[in-house]
């Protein structure tokens, strides 16, 4: 029996390495730190270091992951780099999640219906 494999679109492809770019921020706990750093509002890469104890070039790394992600901006102001919290990527990333909220939860309400049953 030979299965053609599914067409991928190009749209879902895109989407597909857009949660992988997003998932892969989110995986190191420094990288989540900054970004509830940033949702306090706007700050400089100086003053995002601060509360880590590395290097500004450890944390411009992380900054470059968040950015590739789409989750922070930087704005250049001579040497002086300004970041801001970007929050709209992670909307896909919870619709994602989401839907196995759903699917676990029909399972867990499936679970208790069946236990309820079997204890009458």
């Amino acid at each position: 029996m030979n299965v053609k494999p599914k067409t991928v679109t190009t749209t879902t492809t895109n989407r597909d390495d857009q949660l992988d770019l997003i998932f892969h921020a989110l995986a190191n706990r420094t990288r989540r730190a900054l970004l509830a750093l940033l949702a306090k509002g706007p700050s400089r890469v100086t003053d995002l270091a601060e509360p880590f104890g590395v290097s500004l070039n450890a944390i411009s790394k992380h900054l470059a992951v968040l950015e590739k992600a789409g989750l922070v901006s930087r704005r250049i102001d001579g040497r002086v780099h300004h970041c801001a919290l970007v929050a709209d990527p992670m909307a896909s990333a919870g619709e994602w999640i989401a839907a196995y909220e759903r699917f676990w939860s029909a399972r867990l309400d499936s679970f208790v219906d069946y236990v309820e049953n079997e204890m009458d």
